[in-house]
């Protein structure tokens, strides 16, 4: 008897994947910077009609990148979080947040 040509269903072995191409990995840099070594700039998205500011890349561990969100946070009355190795802020905040980095010792792209 001839074997089939077409198979008709899918195969699902140990080596099947939902998508056709495999998924490339992003490169992390574990690269920790003193804040004055940063070159940090501001974007504006607008979701659902609100601003958000968003402020990045920064070179810090993931820890000391929560508490210093915290303490802006705090110093600005706002909401934020931490994505990636940026900072995402509630509304159009970048003038006075520009000002308590820059205490803090950041710097800024010109």
């Amino acid at each position: 008897m001839k074997e089939n040509i077409f198979e008709i269903g899918a195969k699902f072995d140990n080596d099947w994947q939902a998508d056709n191409k495999p998924k490339k990995q992003k490169k992390q840099t574990n690269e920790i910077k003193t804040p004055d070594k940063h070159q940090l700039h501001f974007a504006k998205e607008k979701r659902r009609g609100k601003t958000v500011t968003i402020v990045k890349p920064f070179y810090l561990e993931k820890d000391t990148l929560q508490t210093l969100l915290k303490t802006l946070k705090k110093k600005l009355g706002t909401g934020g979080t931490v994505k990636e190795n940026s900072l995402e802020f509630q509304g159009e905040v970048s003038e006075s947040l520009r000002v308590h980095l820059e205490k803090l010792g950041y710097r800024f792209k010109k």
